[in-house]
């Protein structure tokens, strides 16, 4: 099949969020299955720097005008000229990079814009979006339309809602992924909704509540949500949660309103990236037939680190997220800085790694005080890529207390290396780690009740109890063969592309089919 991505990011050229990881993953598993795939994506400032090899074509991208009838925003000067660059990536994946400059000569993708600002926000999606409708055009013209449009999280959600307000790419079926429903691309000032629309290429009609309206403002992501031919998100559970009021972040009506319900597909983890047999962040390297090595990986950290050096003291690792994906509330860093004087009460050893730019809470704080208080047992780390590597051979268990998950790949990654992920029931958690039983013949992990310090505790105590079983060689080795790889979500997904494609046509729903547009673009 002939696959088009359209995202954001891209791991590991430019990452913002997880979204960069699925994407590099994904597009990379799809093309060793044998099929054709193009990323197309902004040309960040990081991509040139990266030393991704880029050649630029000689005739840009022309995107319509935009409705007349309505002043230009400051701001939202949409360009009328995108310039596009091809690459390649080493896995065989085709680049589509696009970029194009303000009225003051500076690139709308610039590092020093703020991406975060709702008018910066709708010119940098409008032109990803824009731009890859106008490359989509062109294969149709050239008869060579890909068969497939797969648009990932909020910055690409408008991609399928444009692809039904132009008629020539009605052939096209398109997928959109929700990575995490609640950033949305949410605009919520109607001043600033309606001077959108016209970057978009759209007209005021397209503003009512069966199109983008929402609370009185613009959502990116409902035009995804209600012009995809297929929503996906990142687990099973998590298309559960976010579908119903408690974790719909008010769009649950609105997806709750599609034919077809969000179809959960479980993420994976990159082999090529976290693979202990192979990695060369480690001490030294193991699999899961002989994992003897991970001994090694663990007491040669403990040394570094300067910690006790007991080999029947269990390794326990809490290791916050880098990225922005998740505050330290969802996260449950509060629950963790309280429970950590109870827990280290308890004969083990304890690191936490965070970021240096969320190292500065009062939880941070707490954590700092409980590992002062046990300074040959515990530590609290600046957290790093690489340090990352080393603290999942090292460890015997991660603890993640989180209250929000819609994947999460650090307790895939754990398995992978060994260490036996404890984490709280709720999203992608609860679908990929299995609880283990008291004789330790079934399960992966242990999954904990709603986080608190009183669950933690008993979770921590329960995986004590399991280091000490005589049959936990055995249950490691068991997670170490877990098959977490991209593997299997890249045929899922293959699936469905081929159920689409068996579509004749894309035909959009009522609403958006009456609304008007520059064409689309």
């Amino acid at each position: 099949m002939d696959i088009l991505f359209v995202a954001a990011e891209l791991a590991p050229i430019t990452k913002a969020s997880s979204v960069a990881d699925a994407v590099f993953a994904l597009s990379k598993t799809l093309k060793n299955l044998g099929h054709r795939v193009t990323i197309a994506m902004p040309r960040h400032p990081a991509i040139e720097r990266a030393g991704v090899l880029a050649a630029r074509r000689l005739t840009p991208l022309v995107l319509p005008a935009a409705p007349t009838g309505r002043p230009v925003a400051p701001g939202l000067d949409v360009p009328r000229e995108i310039t596009v660059f091809d690459g390649r990536l080493a896995s065989g994946v085709e680049l589509v990079l696009f970029d194009a400059k303000r009225a003051d000569g500076t690139s709308v993708y610039d590092e020093s814009a703020d991406a975060t600002e709702p008018r910066t926000a709708a010119l940098q999606s409008a032109v990803l979006c824009r731009a890859a409708i106008e490359l989509m055009r062109q294969r149709v013209l050239a008869e060579q339309a890909f068969d497939v449009v797969h648009a990932h999280d909020w910055p690409a959600a408008m991609v399928p809602y444009l692809m039904k307000v132009a008629p020539e790419l009605a052939v096209t079926q398109s997928v959109f992924t929700i990575h995490d429903l609640r950033r949305q691309g949410a605009i919520e000032k109607a001043d600033d909704a309606h001077a959108a629309l016209a970057v978009f290429g759209l007209g005021d009609d397209h503003f009512t509540p069966s199109r983008l309206e929402f609370y009185g403002g613009l959502n990116m992501m409902k035009g995804g949500v209600i012009a995809a031919d297929a929503v996906t998100t990142v687990s099973p559970t998590y298309a559960l949660e976010i579908s119903q009021p408690a974790g719909g972040a008010r769009l649950d009506g609105v997806l709750r309103a599609r034919r077809e319900p969000p179809i959960g597909i479980l993420h994976g983890v990159d082999y090529s990236v976290w693979n202990p047999a192979t990695d060369p962040a480690l001490a030294a390297r193991y699999d899961a037939d002989d994992p003897s090595n991970k001994a090694r990986c663990k007491t040669t950290l403990l040394a570094e680190l300067g910690l006790e050096l007991d080999p029947a003291r269990p390794l326990f690792v809490a290791i916050g997220g880098a990225l922005h994906d998740r505050s330290a509330q969802d996260q449950g860093i509060d629950v963790l800085a309280a429970a950590l004087p109870r827990l280290l009460k308890q004969d083990l050893s304890f690191i936490v790694a965070r970021p240096a730019a969320a190292r500065r809470s009062s939880d941070d704080a707490e954590i700092d005080a409980a590992v002062r208080r046990a300074p040959e047992r515990a530590r609290h780390l600046e957290s790093s890529e690489s340090l990352v590597h080393k603290l999942l051979a090292a460890a015997d268990f991660t603890l993640s207390p989180a209250r929000y998950e819609p994947c999460g790949t650090l307790q895939m990654r754990a398995g992978r290396y060994g260490a036996l992920p404890l984490a709280t029931r709720v999203g992608g958690y609860l679908d990929s780690v299995v609880d283990l039983d008291a004789a330790l013949e079934t399960g992966t992990g242990f999954l904990l009740d709603p986080p608190s310090p009183d669950s933690l505790t008993s979770g921590v105590g329960r995986a004590i109890a399991a280091f000490r079983h005589p049959r936990f060689g055995t249950v490691r080795r068991r997670i170490m063969r877990v098959d977490v790889s991209w593997d299997r979500p890249a045929r899922r997904y293959v699936q469905l592309y081929r159920q689409l494609a068996q579509r004749t046509t894309s035909a959009p729903p009522e609403a958006i089919a009456s609304a008007s547009s520059t064409g689309g673009g």
